[in-house]
């Protein structure tokens, strides 16, 4: 089996609060899922939304496989993601508050190959608090440095 795939959302965790976390399945075509194998995706922009009770993820990107031809796929669609009821039932339901949205924080490839999604229900952090995450941030860079020098 091919190696294993780690695309990360890296501005999710400064730019949200985490309150909970899925990992779904999401249907793809046979070059997404090649393309995704070597690497060339992006979910850094990308969110979820509801449409007649199913989730999709919108706005990820997915590079067109150098090797596809007429059979190839769209770089930027709605792609489905594939949830229990109760985890879809629940995740709409929080939906509803005011505040809260669902972002990918995760692509990845399992043990089988199979292109997993690491989702999670967040809410918007305010400007003072994303200054917080960089003073924490700092503290802990500098308490290292000085731990290393004893």
């Amino acid at each position: 089996m091919q190696k294993t795939v780690n695309i990360l959302n890296k501005r999710a965790k400064f730019d949200y609060e985490i309150l909970d976390k899925y990992t779904a399945g999401i249907v793809l075509t046979g070059t997404e899922i090649k393309s995704i194998r070597l690497g060339k995706a992006s979910i850094a922009e990308s969110f979820c939304e509801f449409h007649n009770g199913e989730l999709f993820v919108i706005n990820s990107h997915i590079e067109e496989y150098l090797y596809g031809n007429h059979y190839n796929h769209k770089a930027k669609s709605e792609r489905k993601l594939l949830l229990n009821k109760r985890e879809l039932r629940k995740l709409e339901k929080d939906l509803q508050n005011k505040g809260l949205t669902v972002i990918p924080l995760r692509l990845f490839t399992n043990e089988k190959g199979l292109a997993k999604l690491d989702i999670a229900l967040c809410r918007g952090k305010k400007n003072y608090d994303k200054r917080e995450t960089i003073k924490d941030r700092d503290n802990k860079r500098e308490l290292d440095r000085i731990k290393k020098r004893f």
